[in-house]
């Protein structure tokens, strides 16, 4: 199949140089919107209520038992996000993220669509984002290839 013919041709260029980077771009940028989030149930950080209050939220949100559950999720945050923005085990940090986020689509999903009304559209799309680690791997600037290994 013939390439597209661009709408702006002068800007091929541009675009094939800069096509390389788009996954990591993609890859670093919701690792390090995911780190903030485990920080804060793990650590307190970023305003964060800390482990022991978020356990007791969890409890009360009938995730039992919540130490359990906390644990899991600021962990898949938290060093899946480490392991994202590295391009390091890539795969089983997207599936890991991807179980979670499936979670929370279904958690939030009764709140409607919109993130403003907590509604499931972030979690979607975050989702949907690993998904696509899940599926392609890290990409040309991680370290699974500088490795040479993938799950």
């Amino acid at each position: 199949m013939a390439e597209p013919r661009r709408y702006i041709p002068a800007l091929a260029p541009i675009y094939d140089r800069l096509t390389p980077f788009a996954l990591p771009i993609l890859r670093i940028g919701i690792g390090l919107i995911l780190i903030p989030h485990g920080a804060q149930k793990l650590f307190g950080w970023f305003g964060g209520m800390g482990f022991e209050k978020f356990t007791a939220l969890f409890n009360t949100l009938g995730y039992r038992p919540g130490a359990v559950w906390v644990t899991l999720v600021a962990l898949t945050e938290f060093v899946g996000g480490i392991l994202l923005v590295l391009g390091l085990f890539t795969r089983a940090a997207a599936l890991a993220l991807v179980i979670f986020m499936i979670v929370a689509v279904h958690f939030t999903s009764g709140k409607g669509f919109f993130w403003t009304a907590g509604g499931l559209e972030y979690s979607l799309l975050i989702l949907l984002v690993g998904l696509v680690f899940l599926i392609r791997g890290g990409g040309e600037y991680s370290l699974d290839r500088r490795l040479g290994r993938e799950l």
